[in-house]
C-alpha cells in the first residue's frame, strides 16, 4: 500500500490524518499501553519488538509504505513500536480509522489485503523460526529483504533472528566465504 496514493484516494478525509516527523529511537507505542493510533510510514523505518525477560525480541521491521499499530481492542499492546531512523509518518487515530473502514469499501478492501499479507508474513516468520537455522534465516533476509541488512543495526537483526550479535557476526563471515 503506497501511503501517497492511499491519501490521494482519501483526500476528502485528509483532515483525519496528521503527518509527523519523529527522531530515531523514539518510542511510538510502549508495550503495555493501549494503542490509540495507526502509523503509515511515509519515510523511514520502524521496529516492532517485545521484552522477553529483559531482552529485546524484534519480530518486524517496517519501511516506507507500510502500516503498523497494535490494532483495535482496548487490550494493552504486547509489543513496542520504535523509530529506527528519523521517520516521517502519517498518523490517524484508531477510532477515525475504524470509521473510514466502515464508510469506504475500497479502503476496507485495501486494509483486508494488507492484513492478509501481514498474516502470511507472520506465518512465514513463525515457520522459519521452527524449521530453519539462523543461518538459513539470514540468507532468506539477504535474498528477500536486503533492505533490512542495509538499514537496520546488526544487534537488531540478531534479535530478529533470535541469536546473539556474536553469532550473527559468525554467520555473516561464513556466508561471505560461500558467496
Amino acid at each position: 500500500m503506497n501511503v501517497t496514493s492511499l491519501l490521494k484516494k482519501l483526500d476528502k478525509y485528509e483532515h483525519l490524518f496528521e503527518e509527523i516527523t519523529v527522531p530515531k529511537k523514539i518510542i511510538l507505542l510502549q508495550e503495555g499501553e493501549i494503542s490509540q493510533r495507526v502509523f503509515f510510514v511515509k519515510q523511514g523505518a520502524l521496529r516492532l519488538w517485545a521484552n522477553n525477560n529483559g531482552e529485546d525480541v524484534t519480530f518486524r521491521f517496517c519501511f516506507e509504505n507500510e502500516a503498523v499499530s497494535s490494532f483495535f481492542g482496548n487490550e494493552p499492546s504486547i509489543f513496542t513500536i520504535e523509530a529506527l531512523e528519523s521517520s516521517t509518518l502519517i498518523v490517524i487515530e484508531i477510532e477515525d480509522f475504524k470509521k473510514l473502514l466502515e464508510i469506504t469499501p475500497e479502503y476496507k478492501d485495501m486494509f483486508i489485503e494488507l492484513l492478509t499479507k501481514r498474516l502470511n508474513d507472520y506465518a512465514n516468520l513463525f515457520l522459519s523460526r521452527i524449521t530453519k537455522s539462523p543461518e538459513q534465516r539470514y540468507i532468506d533476509i539477504m535474498k528477500n529483504n536486503p533492505e533490512i541488512l542495509l538499514r537496520v543495526p546488526q544487534h537488531y537483526i540478531a534479535t530478529y533472528l533470535g541469536i546473539t550479535p556474536v553469532s550473527l557476526s559468525r554467520i555473516r563471515n561464513r556466508v561471505k566465504k560461500i558467496q
